[in-house]
């Protein structure tokens, strides 16, 4: 033990002899980049290969006589609308898929302009009076109704034979009905619940009195995730068998005014006003929900609103919609 103390002094190292360990930075994580959402059709909001193509508006024959029809099933969105005598004919809309018939063609009516004209493509049809041709074409579509596309199918008779075919029908548009249509509505995607999943009641049918004679019925199928179309109490198909059905309903409540021009036994053409606004319901996923409709000129697009104002959002997929006159009814259960 040295003197003076408990502890010998302890010589420290020169620390520039010391060496020290190189520390080497940890690598900056690359972030994983944004998936980039699937491409969808307007129409629809199904993710798909996009065909840069217009969309094809179908007048088709809604009577006895018109069923099984052909190719119905295939279209995008279709309207019901309530003709002469009550009887109901459909405007079919169809871009994402193109069957190869369409069958029965029939006659053009005063909404049917205002109805599809915000798709600014070509609308195919079987004649009708001057004044409703006149009224489709000023609101921006292309009207076809004789030559290549359309013809008479053996299996049928007249006045419910003819066939359109989508294709031919499309390659006639000109150069001025080239674009895809806008989006119909806001789609949900990545499996979302929509604004009737979010916010209705369950609902099992859709029972609709366009009149008297019109009288669908839309029965929930939870096996397939649709709604599936009835006239009445029989199940509604096209010729292949298939029930048509639709992944969203929505009814529009319309007031009906009575044109001037008559049919061949003397019954006055009805109009289904469709600019302005009123109630409807949504229907999806098994829920319906009450709503608005809302459209402000003949050329403007749909607008369908929830309770707040805010757009509604559909389910990817096909969307039936029933023009319902006011004098009509429709309840769910």
């Amino acid at each position: 033990m040295a003197a003076g103390g408990l502890f010998s002094p302890v010589k420290l190292a020169n620390l520039s002899d010391v060496t020290l360990p190189t520390l080497t930075p940890s690598p900056t994580p690359t972030p994983s980049p944004t998936p980039k959402p699937l491409p969808t059709w307007p129409l629809t909001g199904m993710p798909g290969d996009i065909v840069d193509r217009p969309a094809l508006v179908v007048k088709v024959e809604n009577s006895s006589d018109a069923r099984p029809q052909e190719g119905l099933d295939s279209a995008d969105i279709v309207f019901e609308e309530m003709v002469e005598g009550g009887i109901s004919r459909y405007v079919a809309m169809f871009h994402s898929t193109l069957p190869f018939h369409v069958v029965p063609v029939r006659s053009i009516r005063p909404m049917d302009g205002p109805i599809a004209s915000w798709t600014g493509g070509v609308i195919a049809f079987a004649g009708g009076k001057d004044r409703f041709k006149q009224i489709a074409q000023d609101d921006g579509l292309q009207l076809i109704s004789t030559g290549s596309g359309l013809g008479r199918v053996d299996d049928r008779v007249a006045p419910h034979n003819l066939a359109g075919n989508p294709e031919k029908l499309i390659a006639r548009a000109d150069a001025d009905h080239q674009l895809p249509p806008p989006p119909f509505a806001a789609f949900t995607a990545n499996g979302a619940k929509n604004t009737a999943q979010l916010t209705g009641s369950a609902t099992s049918q859709l029972t609709v009195d366009i009149s008297s004679i019109a009288q669908p019925r839309w029965k929930w199928d939870d096996a397939s995730g649709r709604w599936l179309r009835w006239e009445y109490e029989t199940p509604a198909r096209v010729v292949s068998g298939d029930q048509l059905s639709a992944v969203n309903v929505i009814l529009v409540s319309v007031e009906v005014v009575m044109q001037p021009e008559v049919d061949a036994i003397g019954t006055h053409v009805p109009e289904s006003i469709v600019v302005g606004q009123g109630s409807a319901l949504l229907a999806s996923g098994g829920m319906s929900v009450p709503i608005t409709w809302k459209k402000d000129t003949e050329t403007s697009v749909w607008q369908f609103l929830d309770a707040s104002g805010a757009p509604v959002t559909l389910l990817p997929g096909q969307t039936w919609i029933e023009l319902v006159p006011t004098a009509g009814s429709w309840s769910v259960s």
